[in-house]
């Protein structure tokens, strides 16, 4: 059996690690401040945010949640972050996506000072990355490495595969890795033979919103398999696709389903990531805890550097 990657356990020695950082900033000066602005009501956002605003609470940092109307205007909102940019008890600031559609989202992202982006979006913090400079990083690409580090999975020389291209996820965890000296190869919807590519790869990620896409053909035998996607089924016609009556492990996954109406699962195929994986973050309980915690991190080194200067 490949080993689970816990990301629960990796998430909770990252916040005991925050909790002496906050104390002794806290007992300086100020606890770290972090903003989220949360426009209108989409149900998984909302869910997003009081996971991170709970977090906020549990270490000492200060927390607030501004709520605009669905209605806001990009001139409103821009407003709203400029405020923030100028208060200086806020250590980060962070706006929940997507936003509505009516919302210019690049001016507002943008318009976030970029000492204080927290999920490290701005053109300003991807060029740190990029050039090996200190600055916020993209929270999910650095759980997933601070997850390899703790479990010891060897990094340099190793050969990476990042499937998907995404801002947030795709490119600068391709940029991690660099730096942490692998070869990379980044993938999406052009790739030709995706699945020859994979199975080049001593460490897949895969982070392209599609349910079960890497089976059994994509991952070389003994590899380690980081899985970002978080796709929820509502369709049994889908679940019954993806876990074949009869196959190991199918049975628990139509009981759940059964159960709740829905299945969370991942980009990757959960049956077929046993079969070949050495290690594999499972979905939910891989990815996701790390997001969060290395938020956490970012505020936290924001208001280490703030409260220095000022």
């Amino acid at each position: 059996m490949p080993r689970i990657l816990d990301g629960n356990r990796i998430r909770d020695e990252i916040t005991s690690e925050c909790r002496p950082r906050v104390e002794k900033l806290t007992t300086l000066q100020r606890p770290p401040g972090l903003a989220v602005v949360l426009v209108g009501h989409n149900p998984a956002s909302e869910i997003y945010v009081r996971n991170k605003v709970k977090t906020s609470h549990e270490l000492g940092i200060h927390s607030e949640t501004l709520m605009p109307p669905e209605t806001v205007t990009t001139g409103e909102l821009l407003a709203v972050v400029d405020e923030l940019n100028r208060r200086p008890e806020i250590d980060g600031i962070l706006v929940q996506m997507p936003l509505p559609p009516h919302v210019d989202s690049k001016r507002v992202l943008l318009a976030v000072s970029p000492e204080k982006d927290v999920d490290g979006f701005h053109p300003c913090n991807v060029g740190n990355l990029a050039t090996g400079r200190p600055g916020p990083r993209s929270c999910t690409p650095a759980g997933i490495i601070e997850m390899l580090k703790r479990y010891q999975i060897p990094i340099a020389g190793k050969r990476a595969v990042v499937v998907g291209r995404s801002d947030i996820v795709g490119k600068p965890m391709a940029l991690m890795l660099l730096h942490e000296n692998s070869t990379v190869t980044i993938c999406h919807s052009k790739t030709p033979d995706l699945a020859a590519v994979c199975r080049e790869a001593d460490i897949l990620i895969a982070a392209i919103g599609r349910a079960a896409m890497i089976t059994a053909d994509y991952i070389r035998p003994g590899a380690t398999v980081i899985d970002v996607g978080m796709n929820r089924l509502d369709n049994r016609a889908d679940v019954e696709r993806i876990f074949p009556a009869g196959r190991p492990g199918a049975a628990e996954k139509l009981e759940a389903f059964a159960r709740r109406g829905t299945l969370l699962i991942g980009d990757v195929h959960p049956l077929d990531v046993l079969e070949k994986a050495s290690a594999y973050t499972p979905v939910p309980g891989g990815v996701g805890p790390l997001t969060i915690a290395m938020l956490m991190v970012n505020t936290i080194d924001s208001a280490e550097r703030r409260i220095v200067v000022c």
